[in-house]
């Protein structure tokens, strides 16, 4: 990670001021398993602290350990009582299903390019680019994920750059040149200056 942080400092002068601030890169460790997708549908869309307080529901709602069988045993009821709307506790037990049945095999994974990672986790209802980028970003830990539709990045990104309005993927593509091979590093920086208010 060191390499990284001294890439993105020397590659651009607004993310070093960022970097400077937030401190030293400690992106989160998540198993490269089934838990780390269903935890990824339950922060869509979502508030990080709301999303963290629905995903502490849905974990005692299925008994403390969250696999495709739990997940597959638990009523919708359950579900939805744990804070998940109806789409969300479909998707996850469409996941589980595909997981159950051996669809998405996740041992499999690591061996996986970033594409064919995607293109394996978007079969199932609900998954899309996203939440396989945030798969290949902290479970799978690929160092250049560049999560140009999330809108912490964008929103970061509009106030660093001081841009009239939120940037289009295609224009967080342009600013995020200079961060490759780690744009996975800049992405996390982003998060972090929208979280401490820089």
């Amino acid at each position: 990670m060191t390499r990284a942080v001294a890439h993105l400092s020397q590659a651009d002068p607004l993310l070093r001021g960022i970097i400077e601030r937030v401190g030293p890169c400690r992106i989160p460790r998540r198993p490269p398993e089934f838990s780390s997708v269903a935890r990824a549908i339950v922060f869509q869309q979502l508030n990080g602290k709301a999303a963290a307080r629905i995903f502490e529901r849905l974990l005692q709602a299925v008994g403390g350990r969250l696999t495709p069988q739990t997940v597959l045993r638990t009523p919708s009821r359950k579900l939805r009582a744990a804070g998940l709307s109806a789409q969300k506790a479909s998707y996850m037990r469409d996941l589980a299903s595909h997981t159950a049945q051996g669809k998405i095999r996740f041992r499999r994974m690591p061996k996986l390019s970033d594409q064919e990672v995607i293109e394996v986790l978007t079969q199932v209802k609900g998954i899309g680019v996203w939440t396989a980028q945030m798969f290949l970003l902290f479970a799978l830990r690929r160092p250049d994920i560049l999560a140009t539709g999330d809108y912490g990045v964008r929103a970061s990104i509009q106030k660093t750059y001081g841009l009239a309005q939120l940037p289009t993927p295609r224009q967080v593509e342009e600013i995020a040149r200079p961060w490759r091979p780690y744009a996975s590093a800049a992405c996390w920086y982003l998060w972090r200056s929208v979280d401490l208010k820089i």
